[in-house]
């Protein structure tokens, strides 16, 4: 028998945010330093300010940064099941409403859209909402993540 990896009962299941965080410029910079983003207006105040921003504005994959952050929640909920060892980065998505900007002060709503198992492997879909403190909306990031089935012994 199959032993399944995550508890469906889970989707559906809403993690409020735990929080803001503040979008740094050094953050962006090094992130955009780390994903070889070139653009001037990730590296540079006055090149950002020339296109209307307060700061540097983070590349458009930024975004996972906080993501991957917020869910945390649900991944390491002992209730859901995770090994996170056993964890498959499956795929993202990004719908931005507007960039991220440094100085920005974002919370993160997560989502458990979807837990289907298929042979004990799961495959969880979550989606991030990202606004600003006052709840305007800045992203929301889609990811699928498998979660292997434990070895049979």
């Amino acid at each position: 028998m199959t032993t399944v990896s995550v508890d469906e009962s889970f989707a559906g299941r809403v993690y409020p945010p735990n929080g803001t965080t503040t979008v740094t410029a050094d953050a962006v910079r090094a992130f955009a330093r780390a994903v070889r983003a070139a653009h001037p207006s990730h590296h540079d105040t006055a090149a950002a300010n020339e296109l209307g921003f307060a700061d540097v504005v983070a590349p458009p994959t930024f975004a996972v940064t906080l993501a991957q952050a917020a869910e945390a929640q649900f991944i390491s909920d002992p209730a859901a099941g995770i090994d996170f060892s056993r964890v498959v980065h499956g795929e993202e998505q990004f719908t931005h409403h507007r960039p991220i900007v440094a100085g920005d002060e974002l919370a993160a709503e997560v989502h458990v859209d979807r837990v289907r198992v298929v042979r004990g492997n799961a495959m969880v879909t979550t989606r991030t909402e990202l606004t600003l403190a006052d709840g305007t909306p800045v992203t929301t990031v889609t990811s699928m993540l498998v979660v292997r089935a434990p070895e049979e012994p």
